[in-house]
């Protein structure tokens, strides 16, 4: 669990890791222990019928298929856990292709 950011169930956590090749992204309620949504590089359904996309592409819409799974739980509201990396490149792309959907942070 993370030592500062916390998520609540009115204001979960979206919490972001990247390796090399793939990024993920969850939303975490800290106090209940639970996943509420989640995505992925590695889901191929979002992949499907795409032109070939660099990783920051990639990022945007594992940002955007996050936040559509977040908004059909009506949650519109999040904390941004960027996980110690720099809010730059990838994970600027997935939180721009989050707030791109409605998500608020």
């Amino acid at each position: 669990m993370r030592k500062k950011i916390r998520g609540t169930p009115e204001r979960p956590r979206l919490c972001v890791y990247k390796s090399n090749r793939h990024i993920y992204a969850q939303i975490i309620d800290d106090i209940g222990g639970r996943t509420l949504a989640g995505s992925a590089s590695v889901y191929r359904e979002l992949f499907l019928n795409r032109e070939e996309l660099d990783k920051k592409g990639v990022a945007e819409l594992v940002g955007r298929d996050v936040a559509r799974k977040a908004l059909s739980q009506k949650i519109t509201e999040v904390v941004f856990d960027r996980g110690g990396f720099l809010f730059h490149g990838r994970v600027k792309s997935l939180a721009e292709g989050a707030r791109a959907e409605g998500l608020k942070f």
